[in-house]
This record gives C-alpha cells, structure tokens and sequence, in this order.
C-alpha cells in the first residue's frame, strides 16, 4: 500500500502514518517448569507493549517452561500445563493490540517440538517449529525433540482452536501500514541457510528469533553480528530475544541478551544480565525495507532463483494501530552525513578525506600532468578542495608548489575571506597568486550594455555571474597556459539545490573532489583536517576562523552579507532533505516527520562534536515544510546541471548526483506530484 492509502490513518505526530511499525522484545523472569506463572508474566509485559503502542512482541525460547528444565520437558504434566497456559494466553490477549510469540514445547502425533506460538485478539494464529536443533557443546536438544525442518502443512489443535503448523507460516497484518513477520528459533540464525532468509525473500519484512543461548565471554558480540548482518543481507528487520533471569545457572548462565536490528543498524537493545524482567522497543521502518528491496535488484533475483519449496502459508490478523500523537521510538540524526558518534564521525571524516584524496591524486597521475590549478575563496568549500589537493600531491611526491593557487577578488569580497585565503595559500605552501576580476567583469558588464557598467548599482543575476563566470573563466585558461588540472570546489548540498553557475562557473572543473560531500560533511571534513596533527596551531587557528565565517557567495556589494541560507534555506535542513529522497525515495510527508522528530527539540538527542553552540537549534514543522518545499522545487528545476557534471568521486551511502553514478532523471521533469503530496501529507 502507497503513502496515499494511509493518509487518512493516525496522526501526522505518529510513526504509524509513515511507514513505521513498533516491535519490541521482551524477557520476562521466568519460573522454571510453572507455565501458568509464566503466561502471567508474558500477559504482563504484553499489557505495558499495548498501552506503548507495540504491533508485534518476541519473548525468549521456550519461555514458558523455561529453556533449562532438561528431561521435565517431556513430562505430560508439564505439557499438558503448558497447553493451558497457551489458552490463558488466549484469553488475556483479547483486548491487547499486539501479537505476541512465546516459546512452548508442544506435542504432535508423538513427537516432541520446540516452537513459536503467535497469539493476537484471542486467536491462536499458528505454531513455527525450530528447524535445526543443536546437539553439540553444551546443548542436547534432539535428546528431547524433533526437527522441525520439513515440518509444512499441518496444523494442531490448541485452546480449542485449530491452529497453522509448520516452518511455512508467515503472519501479515491487516492494517492502514501492511507488515509479514517470520518466525525462527535460536539455532537456526547460526546455520549457514536461516529460515529467516527464505520469508524475507517471501516477503517478511520483520524477522523475529526467540532464542535461549547463554552467556560466555564474547559470545554477546557474536550474537549482534549475527542479527546485524540477517537484517542487512535479508534487508528486513531482526529482533532478538534471548533467556535471562530465572533460567538454572547449574552449569550455563544467562544474559537476557536482547535487541532490534534494521538493516545491519542497532535500533534498540536493553542492558544484559537483569535480575527481573527487561524489554524494549524500537519503530521499524517497514516502508524503507520495502524501497531498498526495489531498489537492489539482487534481492528480486534472489526472490527469482530460490522461490520456497512449499509455498508459505500467509496467516492474516487485525491489527489497530493506537490513535493520537506517539512519539517516533528510534534514533534519527540530524546530520545524516555527519553521526553525533564521536568515533564514527572521525572514522567517517577519515575514509571521506581520503577518498577525495585518492581521487584527485588518481586523476592528476592519470592525466600525465603534474600541476593543478584551483580558485581559493576564503570559504568552506575551496578550503577543503585546497587541503584535499595538497594531500594529493604529497601522496605523489610532488612539490606542493606545483598547486597553482589563485584568490580571485570581486565586487563584494570582504578583507576576512580574502586575508583568510592567502593566509590559507601560505599555510598549506602553495604557489600563491592574486587575481583581481574587477576590471575584466566590469568590461563584460559594459559589452553587454548592462546598467552596472553605466554606473548603476545593479545587482542582478546577470552582474552575479558574469563574476562567478569570469573566475572559473580565468581558472581554465591558467591550467592551459601551465599545463595543469583545474580542482572544482563545488559540493554536493550546492548541486542538489542547483546553488551554483552553469558551464563555464563554478559548476565546472576538469575535476571535483568535493562532488560526493554535502556541505554538512565540508564542516567537519575541515575540522578533521584542523585538529588531526597535520597541520600546525597557527592554521589550526585559520581553519577554525573559516569554519565561523557566513556561508556566502560574496557576488553582491553591501553593509550586509549575502548569506547563502537566506536564500537555499539551511543546510542543515536541505542536506536532510537530500539524503531522504535521493537515498530513499521517501515522500515528502515522511522526510518532514523525520525531520521534525529529529529537530523539534534542540535538548533531545545527540549532536556532531565541534558543531558550534549557534547551530544547536531547532526547527518547527512550518519551518521545516517552508524549506522541503523550497527544496523540491529547486532540486527538480536544476537537474540540467547535474546532468553535466564533471568527474569526482562518490563519498557516502547518502549516494552522489552524477548521472553516471547515483542519481539520474530527466531536466524537464515537473515536481508538482511531489509538492502536492507535501501540501496535502504536512499539516501547515
């Protein structure tokens, strides 16, 4: 079902209208051999997933019974006990939202199984057996049960129901946002075919393992690597639950290791080793599952080349979900090119300075030549372009004066960026020039029988550009006369907003590599440079100071700055914008709450170290709709110059705008679905 079929759904404050589903996983203390006791437990922490607004609620293997009671699991009693605690399961379910699975033993025409059970609104909806049983080490498994690899078709009478039965059974909600969940126990995430993969690729979008598995020393690590890497190769959901407190510590001991895993990302886990019962939750985006799955053809080959050997049986329920606004149970950051992580955005900042480098320096070898030329504004971009191209010719053992540098001096360059670039030049021990561009442009104004070349203060996008022209004019025809490269210095946040001049401007180069980085990221690119010992405290100084500069094109004459983001909207918003919709194709109504979660509250949620205080602010949602609009129309209108590109290398995952790489769309396409969708999906 597509966005518009759940417009009318919950709230707009609610994951629920935007492709999101709350799961959770849960470990309750349970009480060795006493299923009743057990089923209250689970009823409990079931009653706490309902009023969270929980869809769907895994609970460990075996949980009720207990997974270390050994040979009492074939005892009748026992069994008999927990067929009846299944059907107080039942009965305590029916006013609950969630679907719940437990793990029970349950009989089948003489044979013992280690199963799932999914129970929803009083239903028994179906039983999913353990496919491979572990008998090795410390677990003797096949001592009690039998495999339930094989196991289709069938089906079991419990609570008085007639109820699915076998490693065929899928379950799918009826809701405004459609959801499949699979089922599979403990071992079978360890072999080298899980029965998880075979429901992803059925359709599974939220992969459920109830697991015992104990503690050893590094075993955990294990264990979310596993699950990471299921939810990233399935590309699906994994949640994960494992025994904890309760369980026999007789020879084994248990962690209550759980957690929630999208796509190879942690969402949510709880702290290990509780002494009661422990659960959490996270909200699945199960409509960016199913883009991805689109989007990676080799999923649907797969889908192709391994259809299932019996075909799933596909269990429907109800599932309502809470009314009024809920707050988005998961982590979004508000840089997504930039993590509040402190590790991972160095270690990000590393490989992307890096690939700039090696890119350049590719290029530069490739080409014969041995010099590059570039523009130095004083500004972010040209700064990180300018420490990018000196780390490519020290990696060829070049002289860093073959790096022809020019500052080339307009109408509104101010003393700070023009002192700050020829600081910049002489830090970095370049060859230093100065270009001034005043006279040739005024010239060109004249030519042209513009009013500023009569004198008038005319500052239109003619007197603009004649400017930006001039210097990437005078930039080339420096490379032909040195032999040399011309580095751009144009970033991704400007090609996506089309901030910048077309053809012979600063849209071209004989090579970019600040293409793949998006403005966001050219930040802290500059601060990974400035404090990563490379350079010493003086330009670390100088570095800083351009960092706290106004973001400007500087083209216009004035007591005020021409501040970029008065006029593109902030970058801190717009590169938002760009990864959601290029990276994922999200719907402008999506790409709005999320920015909202992540943005409504300046105190809420981590942010990028060195970011300075002033930029730790908020946005409303009004804010946020002004500028995805503006965004959207921008982006639509100005593909023509992102198709005509130069080379430069792709940096993240966000994906880059080279029609040859990431992104390709035609320039005469209209943006009125996606500004439609907009007014209609965002409440003003």
């Amino acid at each position: 079902m597509g966005k518009a079929g759940r417009l009318g759904s919950p709230s707009f404050f609610s994951p629920y209208r935007h492709g999101f589903v709350r799961v959770a996983t849960a470990v309750p203390k349970v009480k060795l051999a006493d299923p009743a006791a057990n089923a209250q437990a689970v009823l409990a922490l079931a009653r706490e997933a309902h009023d969270a607004g929980v869809a769907v609620i895994v609970f460990p293997e075996l949980g009720l019974t207990g997974y270390t009671i050994d040979d009492l699991l074939q005892q009748e009693v026992l069994l008999d006990a927990v067929e009846a605690a299944l059907a107080t399961l039942a009965e305590g379910t029916r006013k609950l939202a969630p679907m719940i699975v437990v793990g029970a033993p349950l009989r089948d025409a003489g044979r013992l199984y280690n199963t799932a059970v999914a129970i929803q609104g009083g239903q028994m909806l179906g039983v999913v057996p353990k496919s491979f049983l572990p008998n090795y080490r410390e677990f003797y498994e096949r001592r009690w049960f039998t495999p339930g690899a094989g196991v289709t078709g069938k089906t079991l009478g419990l609570a008085g129901q007639t109820v699915p039965f076998g490693t065929d059974v899928l379950f799918r909600a009826n809701a405004p946002m459609p959801f499949t969940v699979g089922v599979e126990i403990c071992e079978d995430v360890w072999t080298p075919s899980p029965p998880s993969t075979a429901q992803a690729l059925a359709g599974a979008e939220i992969l459920l393992n109830l697991s015992a598995s104990n503690i050893t020393i590094g075993k955990s690590e294990t264990r979310r690597l596993l699950c990471a890497s299921q939810s990233s190769r399935a590309i699906a959901a994994y949640v994960y639950s494992a025994a904890g407190a309760g369980e026999s510590s007789t020879d084994l001991a248990w962690d209550g290791h759980v957690d929630i895993h999208e796509m190879g990302a942690l969402l949510a886990e709880t702290a290990r080793f509780s002494t009661g019962p422990a659960w959490t939750f996270a909200d699945v985006d199960v409509e960016r599952i199913w883009q991805e799955r689109m989007r990676v053809g080799s999923f649907g080959d797969a889908m192709a080349l391994a259809p299932p050997k019996v075909p799933f049986r596909v269990i429907p329920f109800d599932f309502q979900a809470p009314p009024g606004d809920l707050a988005l149970a998961r982590g979004v950051e508000r840089f997504p090119f930039t993590p509040s992580d402190p590790a991972k955005l160095r270690e990000n900042c590393y490989e992307a300075y890096n690939i700039q480098v090696q890119g350049l320096a590719r290029r530069l070898e490739a080409s014969g030549l041995e010099k590059l030329v570039i523009g130095i504004s004083g500004g972010l971009d040209s700064t990180q372009a300018l420490l990018v191209a000196a780390k490519a010719v020290d990696q060829l053992s070049l002289p860093r004066e073959n790096i022809l540098a020019y500052t080339l001096p307009g109408f509104a360059t101010s003393d700070r960026t023009k002192s700050n670039a020829w600081a910049l030049m002489k830090a970095m021990g370049v060859t230093a020039a100065e270009l001034d561009i005043r006279p040739a442009a005024t010239q060109m104004l004249r030519d042209l029988d513009h009013p500023f070349g009569r004198g008038e203060a005319v500052y239109d996008v003619t007197f603009e550009n004649v400017q930006a022209g001039l210097r990437t004019d005078y930039l080339f025809r420096l490379a032909n006369h040195n032999a040399a490269l011309v580095v751009g210095t144009g970033d991704l946040s400007e090609l996506a907003l089309g901030w910048c001049t077309y053809g012979v401007g600063d849209h071209m180069s004989h090579y970019n590599p600040n293409c793949g980085a998006p403005k966001t990221l050219i930040q802290h690119l500059i601060r990974f440079v400035a404090h990563s010992g490379d350079v010493d405290a003086g330009t670390t100084a100088l570095l800083e100071d351009i960092l706290a500069t106004e973001i400007s094109p500087e083209l216009v004459p004035g007591e005020e700055v021409q501040a970029t983001e008065s006029f593109v909207g902030p970058y801190a918003l717009q590169d938002f914008n760009l990864y959601y919709m290029t990276r994922y194709g999200m719907a402008p109504s999506k790409i709005a709450f999320l920015a909202w979660s992540a943005w409504h509250d300046a105190g809420a949620g981590g942010w990028p170290v060195g970011l300075p205080e002033s930029a730790r602010r908020a946005y409303d949602l009004p804010e946020i709709k002004r500028w995805l609009e503006l965004f959207l129309k921008r982006f639509f209108a100005n593909q023509f110059k992102r198709s005509a590109v130069p080379n430069g290398p792709k940096i993240s995952s966000g994906g880059a705008l080279s029609p040859r790489g990431d992104w390709r769309m035609p320039s005469d396409v209209t943006a009125d679905a996606w500004l439609a969708e907009l007014h209609v999906g965002v409440p003003d």
